[in-house]
């Protein structure tokens, strides 16, 4: 049985709650997790499932999350009060667990961090975190050929150019920086020495 086949239940719910274009993005990146996952020899099934269900909760509005969370007992930090879109992790985690019934730690670790990523990823958690960045549907970093080959050949590498791009792109734009996401960057650039960050 193939990995779609496994997925179609799932994959019909998140037909109906989202829109198109956030509905392809979702394959997207669950084909893209699969395939860093292959060439990783990490489990692929697990890696699909965790991109399938990355932005589960992508169908609220930004002003929602916060009752959401406030609903159901999930923290929100001030730079989350500030930035709601921020929260769509955490409640897609939730939501995984509660909606869809999963229940492995790994693939809803990984869609709680797929966002702002975090020092350290465990490797299904920088799978999902890279292949949300170069998924075939993206188009909006010039770096993206570079990276997604760097994806391919050293995941730690590809994880520090998007942090290096991503917070070169937040900088500039003056938008609000989430801690975690400067505390991953600073990570990777000690980890990579650097690379990526050319």
């Amino acid at each position: 049985m193939s990995i779609y086949a496994d997925f179609t239940d799932i994959t019909g719910q998140l037909f109906d709650r989202l829109d198109k274009k956030r509905f392809l993005h979702t394959l997207g990146v669950a084909s893209t997790a699969a395939c860093i996952a292959m060439s990783l020899g990490y489990d692929i099934r697990k890696a699909y499932l965790a991109g399938l269900l990355h932005d589960c909760a992508k169908y609220m509005v930004d002003s929602e999350y916060v009752a959401y969370c406030e609903k159901h007992d999930i923290d929100v930090e001030d730079v989350e009060a500030k930035n709601p879109a921020l929260l769509h992790a955490k409640v897609g985690a939730y939501q995984a667990h509660k909606k869809y019934g999963i229940v492995d730690g790994d693939v809803l670790s990984a869609i709680r961090w797929h966002t702002t990523g975090r020092p350290a990823m465990t490797e299904l958690e920088s799978i999902v975190f890279l292949a949300d960045y170069i998924e075939p549907g993206r188009s909006c970093d010039p770096d993206l050929p570079v990276i997604r080959k760097e994806a391919f050949e050293d995941i730690n590498k590809a994880i520090c150019h998007v942090y290096h791009n991503t917070m070169n792109h937040l900088t500039q734009s003056d938008k609000t920086l989430d801690p975690m996401t400067e505390k991953a960057y600073l990570y990777y650039m000690d980890k990579t020495g650097g690379k990526g960050a050319d």
